[in-house]
């Protein structure tokens, strides 16, 4: 069997989870690297700030590298919180030791303001391969005060001279609209340029520098692995969660859970298409554009992520035909009232259109369904459709009915529109109305 690439994190715990070997092991995970760990110091933290710290003798941190480094096959490791210069001696001479090439987070403090680490940092500089450091703690490090790119870019330099083989100096301290890492290697620069957030975070030094590690530890270079850790954080930026009552943290296995989330999205609007297709009356209820069926994946904010139908339903030799396959931005109509609709009520992932008529219109009402009906002639003039009816019947009733009749306009079908959980429930619904509809006619 493969053994997979190893990543090691020698920091303390953050029993928030925000930050730490929590959060540095989730991002070796979610790179495609097996993490080991060396735990440096226990915290009492939270996303408002750290209660106390119980450090891990030094003795212990080199206890725990022996065991690791005894069995597993790691080249690269990264540090985090390392409190004490006792601790940090014990890690440069492991290091040295063992062949290990270290990622250096020059810790002093953590986001929410709290001491971390006390002592000099620069044995523990001269040991690493990169150095992460942020604005205070390159002022420190470089003896220089930093107030704009340019001032960051020597204090790379500065840092670089005290023997750090690179260095990646992170700007979210520097003000401005726009924030600047600078990767210094070999007297090379390189800037990485992005806009400014409208709020801070937890754990974002340990992620970036735990992300730096990994792709390191599969075997890229030194400056596409930095390439790669940046936008990978950044990636996170505009997902962060607020878990608590503080800053607000980053996920790093979201892209993980995402993608899975699509996978399952697909799967649910093939069954759901699928079931639709099985029965040959649900022609009748076919509108003349065809049916399509949609899903809502996890953490969806765009209709390019939103599952759908690359074709539709369609009425062949009077039977339902489907046509395409389900894949990201299948729709637009459908997928933008579903994922206005599900901005309203998250428990509203999926959606499907029928023809419009009184009776399947009555059919709903019978069934006990609420129904919502807007009418596009009172359409405010550059408003996307959906969205606007969506906002419209919200305003109205006070929530989102699980049916939406559109009366058409020129040039323009009437339809009715259907909102549930899983595409399965808005297809057996939509059976549930053609039984409906067909007993009453027949």
């Amino acid at each position: 069997m493969e053994r997979p690439p190893c990543a090691l994190t020698i920091a303390g715990s953050d029993s928030g989870g925000g930050a730490g070997i929590q959060a540095d092991l989730a991002t070796f995970r979610a790179l495609g690297v097996h993490g080991a760990c060396v735990l440096t110091a226990l915290t009492a933290q939270n996303t408002r700030g750290v209660r106390g710290i119980l450090e891990v003798p030094p003795e212990f941190v080199r206890e725990q590298l022996e065991a690791v480094m005894g069995d597993l096959e790691v080249e690269w490791a990264k540090t985090g919180m390392l409190p004490t210069e006792g601790v940090r001696e014990v890690v440069v001479r492991e290091a040295r030791k063992h062949g290990l090439r270290l990622v250096v987070d020059p810790v002093r403090r953590a986001s929410t303001g709290a001491e971390l680490a006390r002592g000099g940092m620069e044995e523990l500089v001269a040991a690493a391969e990169v150095v992460t450091p942020n604005l205070p703690e390159a002022e420190e490090l470089s003896g220089l005060r930093i107030r704009s790119l340019e001032e960051m870019k020597e204090a790379a330099r500065r840092i670089a001279e005290k023997g750090a083989g690179a260095v990646l100096l992170k700007g979210g301290h520097l003000g401005g609209p726009k924030v600047f890492d600078v990767f210094y290697r070999r007297g090379e620069i390189r800037v990485f340029e992005a806009p400014r957030l409208p709020s801070s975070f937890h754990g974002t030094g340990c992620i970036l520098s735990a992300a730096l590690t990994a792709e390191l530890a599969k075997g890229r270079e030194m400056g596409e692995a930095v390439e790669g850790a940046v936008g990978f954080l950044r990636s996170l930026l505009g997902k962060a969660q607020r878990v608590g009552r503080g800053l607000p943290v980053l996920d790093p296995l979201l892209p993980l859970r995402e993608e899975a989330g699509r996978g399952r999205a697909v799967e649910e609007v093939w069954r759901a298409a699928q079931l639709l297709c099985s029965e040959p009356g649900f022609a009748s209820l076919l509108p003349e554009v065809g049916t399509n069926v949609v899903m809502v994946p996890p953490g969806a904010r765009e209709l390019s992520q939103v599952v759908g139908l690359s074709g539709r339903i369609v009425k062949v030799e009077g039977r339902p035909h489907l046509t395409g396959f389900p894949r990201p931005g299948g729709s637009e109509h459908v997928a933008r009232l579903v994922l206005t609709a599900h901005s309203f009520d998250p428990s509203l992932r999926a959606g499907l259109n029928l023809r419009f008529s009184p009776s399947v219109v009555r059919a709903c009402r019978r069934l006990g369904l609420e129904v919502g009906e807007f009418r596009r002639e009172e359409e405010p003039e550059g408003a996307k459709t959906m969205e606007w009816a969506v906002k419209y019947l919200v305003k109205k009733k006070g929530r989102v009915p699980s049916v939406i009749v559109d009366r058409g306009g020129r040039g323009k079908e009437a339809m009715v529109r259907l909102l549930g959980r899983t595409p399965t429930e808005v297809a057996e619904l939509a059976l549930r109305i053609l039984k409906e509809v067909g007993e009453r006619e027949g």
